[in-house]
């Protein structure tokens, strides 16, 4: 069976909150930026790769600390079965401004409770409630440490 390794991050940006980036695949998904990693490829350079050919974005900050993964099985136009692997980083950007690549027709910044709704896969929904919870302990923390 052939294996195929994805990455992909949950990219988020603070304004007004914090609001997350989800695309509109061709196929009528929603989900992340992600894509193939490349040979000899690290998997930041993948998700700077797949970010600026994806949506434009060319200010990713990673969020040291999130990093998950989901397996799961598809077969191909062929009726090959591939194994495939994805592992989901978390990143920021400052940039509002989105230039879709002709794989998607649309995106959204949304908040946590829309962005949740609006993904279409339970494990892209997993990824982010993993992803709020990550970033609620570590801001709860920021302030901790800044009262202290």
């Amino acid at each position: 069976m052939k294996r195929e390794t994805s990455a992909g991050a949950v990219i988020f940006r603070k304004d007004e909150g914090r609001k997350y980036l989800l695309l509109h695949y061709e196929s009528g998904h929603w989900d992340y930026v992600k894509g193939n990693v490349e040979r000899e490829e690290e998997i930041e350079d993948t998700i700077k790769r797949e970010a600026q050919e994806e949506a434009g974005i060319s200010d990713l900050k990673f969020i040291s600390g999130f990093n998950e993964k989901i397996n799961y099985f598809y077969a191909k136009k062929d009726k090959e079965l591939i194994s495939k692997s994805v592992i989901f980083l978390l990143a920021e950007t400052k940039q509002k401004e989105i230039r879709l690549s002709q794989e998607h027709v649309g995106y959204i910044w949304a908040d946590f409770q829309n962005a949740v709704k609006q993904l279409t896969y339970p494990s892209s929904k997993d990824i982010l409630k993993k992803a709020e919870k990550f970033l609620d302990k570590q801001q709860k923390t920021l302030k901790s440490f800044i009262r202290d």
